[in-house]
């Protein structure tokens, strides 16, 4: 549903993720900004609920989908809810850590599906995911071992990270 809201506001997403998303300029202070405060705080948790497209969303639900279920059913619902969230202040605390000075805003719920899939991997250490294998024009279904394919992911992550630091330098 927070999806359809942002996809409705059209042009006026950026303003959306400037006052929902996590700044970390904004919150340590490095930046003077109009709207700050308490209310920044509380954007920790607003900017799980945003995503930066229709892929990215696709991506986190597929992912939760895949690893989540198992998680919740060994946590049952309320610590996997309070686990979930937890996860994702980590991920924005550890944004604002190593970017104290960004201004760029930061959506979306990858760090607490990123503190799932580590739950998953401690949880089901010898778990198995079938994965499809795109070979040329034929696809192939093998199994992997979830660390290794949690470990890919993490790595596709990563090198995602890394390559979107040179994005709108100066």
């Amino acid at each position: 549903l927070v999806f359809m809201f942002e996809f409705l506001l059209g042009d006026y997403q950026a303003e959306l993720f400037y006052y929902f998303g996590v700044i970390p300029a904004r919150l340590t202070a490095s930046a003077d900004y109009e709207f700050s405060g308490i209310f920044s705080f509380f954007t920790i948790f607003t900017s799980m609920f945003l995503h930066g497209g229709l892929w990215h969303l696709i991506g986190n639900m597929l992912f939760l989908y895949v690893f989540g279920d198992n998680v919740e059913d060994r946590f049952g619902h309320f610590k996997y809810i309070i686990f979930y969230l937890l996860a994702g202040v980590a991920a924005a605390l550890t944004q604002v850590f190593i970017a104290p000075a960004s201004e760029v805003p930061m959506v979306g719920a990858s760090g607490a599906i990123a503190g799932i899939l580590g739950a998953y991997v401690f949880l089901f250490p010898r778990a198995r995911v079938s994965t499809l294998i795109p070979l040329f024009i034929f696809f192939q279904v093998i199994e992997l071992p979830a660390f290794l394919f949690l470990g890919l992911w993490f790595l596709m992550q990563m090198f995602s990270g890394v390559m979107s630091l040179g994005i709108g330098g100066d």
